[in-house]
């Protein structure tokens, strides 16, 4: 397949997140429907700081609870468990309310992600175009469904609980530095009050954690925007498989297939196992740290227990408070891993979106083909050299100018890049110097070797072009009947896999009705003049001599079929690959046929 490389961007990492942070942003707000998520994160927010009121009011309720466990007061016991079924109850309403919150921002933040990367692969001929722009350009289906709809899942649950953590941080703070203040530690057979004491041990021994899975862990980025990539890859493998698995089996190459696809597979499985052993290291700091944890406040509040400066109820409020501090500053090594994932999602959706749009910077710049529209909405080729991987093709006239109603073939022998100048023509690949003059979109049609039917129903597949013309039943079956389809005129807005139902013989056929209806001003062909099927090639004829004889026909084709078709015949002058040499041909005289 014809590539042309954009280069990968060489910013620092900190830098790319911080762009890419940006990009993403501005592209939801752009989104119609942000404010709905909008709306949906204040409420978010709102509950997590109910949440974190409530969570104060629980820890708060340790104190008489054990206190009274403590004395064996079963008044002041039970009294407690009605405290506390209040208070539990209000947390389960907010619970569900924030997973029901989470779930919402999920899906309404895939909705807009999505919906931008659809926006801008898919306009402006980018689709087409990006999978010509190197290993950029490969799995696009994986980046704008998969990888968005896993970076919505990843980002909303990392933002919320991030948010979470740092509501409890801030709430639970004040209680751990008040309680602090009846802690003597004795130090040198002293007795000193440290301010704040707990806090800064919660403090310190989070942040260790927190480096110390950051040192673990930052291998996993790279890691895991490659086993992003390689998943795709096995993805597409099976599902070439599976649509051309006739076409493997008539040819005995089940073999073959199952040794590429085990290769593929083997790929996967070589980084995801390099993924396992790097979470070795990092899974063994999350666990200890978790188990340490649960001891680590006892041992901390112990001097003021053991002193008699902290009561029971007091010493379980210090460890359900340091339990909420500890797991809020600890965030981030819970969520070392999780955190790779993401920069490795954000990573690969964002710098596929930005080479799309890089797709207009690189247009008409070094090394690029021009393009502009023709002030007389003619079609006009100056100077036009286009080159791929195998060499340049060029044509023998300085300056090839179409006038409306002529018929103009441009040939080379077969293999020789046709395709590319094509393409080059059509706006879908850039790679070459000259000009291209354009008629306009909407009176411009193009004929490629492979016949295009859209899934949907048939009048969608007869009317989609950049003009939408409004077109009745009668017209379009009028099209049917003269492409020999008329047996489908009752099929209309019927919805079916129409490139799967039709030979390929009929998908022409639709495509000479979509002629027939749509009436270009100017069509250019590659090589589809001069179809296989006999009774193909005089329908196709007979309209262009007939509905469309008023209309310019610029083919790109081996052979000069039709016969006595053309007004003009212009060599091409194709050059071979060398990086020694010039690519850029001088210019020849045309043929021009009487």
């Amino acid at each position: 397949m014809m590539t042309q490389t954009l280069p990968p961007p060489v910013t620092p990492a900190d830098h790319r997140l911080g762009q890419h942070l940006k990009d993403i942003l501005g592209a939801i707000h752009r989104v119609p429907g942000h404010l709905a998520l909008y709306a949906l994160c204040l409420g978010v927010v709102a509950v997590i700081g109910l949440t974190a009121v409530a969570q104060v009011a629980l820890n708060a309720w340790n104190e008489p609870f054990y206190s009274a466990v403590q004395s064996k007061d079963l008044d002041g016991f039970l009294r407690q468990l009605v405290v506390f079924a209040g208070i539990a109850g209000v947390l389960l309403f907010l619970n569900v309310a924030q997973t029901s919150l989470n779930q919402l921002i999920r899906l309404k933040l895939r909705a807009l992600v999505t919906r931008d990367l659809i926006e801008t692969w898919m306009t402006r001929k980018r689709a087409a175009r990006i999978g010509r722009a190197g290993e950029i350009g490969v799995n696009p289906d994986q980046r704008i469904h998969a990888d968005a709809h896993h970076l919505a899942e990843v980002s909303t649950d990392l933002g919320v609980g991030l948010l979470q953590s740092t509501v409890l941080l801030f709430s639970f703070i004040g209680v751990l530095w008040v309680l602090s203040r009846s802690i003597v530690l004795p130090i040198g057979g002293e007795a000193i009050n440290i301010p704040g004491y707990l806090v800064w041990a919660a403090l310190l021994y989070a942040l260790s954690g927190s480096w110390l899975s950051w040192r673990m862990g930052r291998r996993l980025v790279p890691l895991e925007v490659r086993r992003y990539g390689r998943e795709a890859d096995l993805r597409v493998a099976l599902v070439r498989g599976a649509a051309q698995a006739d076409g493997i089996a008539l040819s005995s190459s089940e073999p073959d297939e199952r040794r590429q696809l085990d290769a593929d597979l083997g790929r996967v499985l070589a980084i995801s196992g390099r993924i396992v052993l790097a979470r070795v290291p990092l899974t063994f700091v999350t666990v200890s740290y978790g188990w340490v944890a649960i001891i680590a406040p006892f041992v901390l509040a112990a001097p003021g227990y053991f002193g008699q400066a902290l009561s029971f109820g007091e010493l379980m409020m210090v460890v359900g408070a340091f339990i909420q501090v500890q797991q809020a500053l600890r965030w981030f090594v819970d969520n070392t891993g999780a955190i790779a994932d993401w920069r490795a999602t954000l990573s690969r959706v964002m710098d596929f979106r930005a080479a799309l749009l890089d797709l207009e910077k690189a247009n008409g710049g070094q090394g690029r083909l021009e393009r502009a529209d023709h002030p007389e909405g003619k079609l006009e080729l100056r100077g036009l050299v286009v080159t791929n991987h195998h060499g340049s093709i060029a044509l023998s006239e300085p300056v090839l100018a179409l006038e409306p109603g002529e018929r103009v073939l441009l040939t080379s022998p077969p293999g020789t890049g046709k395709t590319t100048l094509f393409l080059a023509i059509a706006g879908l690949w850039e790679r070459g110097t000259g000009r291209i003059s354009a008629p306009p979109e909407g009176e411009t049609m193009f004929l490629s070797q492979r016949p295009f039917v859209p899934a949907g129903t048939l009048r969608r597949a007869l009317t989609c072009w950049p003009s939408h013309k409004p077109c009745d039943d009668a017209r379009l079956a009028a099209a049917l009947e003269r492409a020999g389809l008329g047996h489908l005129a009752s099929s209309l807005d019927r919805v079916e896999r129409w490139d799967r139902d039709l030979t390929a013989s009929e998908q022409e056929r639709i495509g000479y009705a979509r002629l027939l209806v749509n009436r270009p001003k100017w069509l250019i062909s590659d090589d589809a003049l001069a179809p296989v099927d006999e009774a193909n090639r005089e329908i196709l004829l007979g309209i262009l001599a007939t509905e469309l004889a008023e209309s310019a026909v610029l083919n790109i084709a081996s052979s000069p079929l039709p016969q006595n078709f053309y007004s003009r015949i212009v060599r091409l002058i194709v050059h071979p690959l060398d990086r020694n040499a010039d690519l850029v041909p001088t210019a020849a005289e045309g043929i021009r046929v009487p």
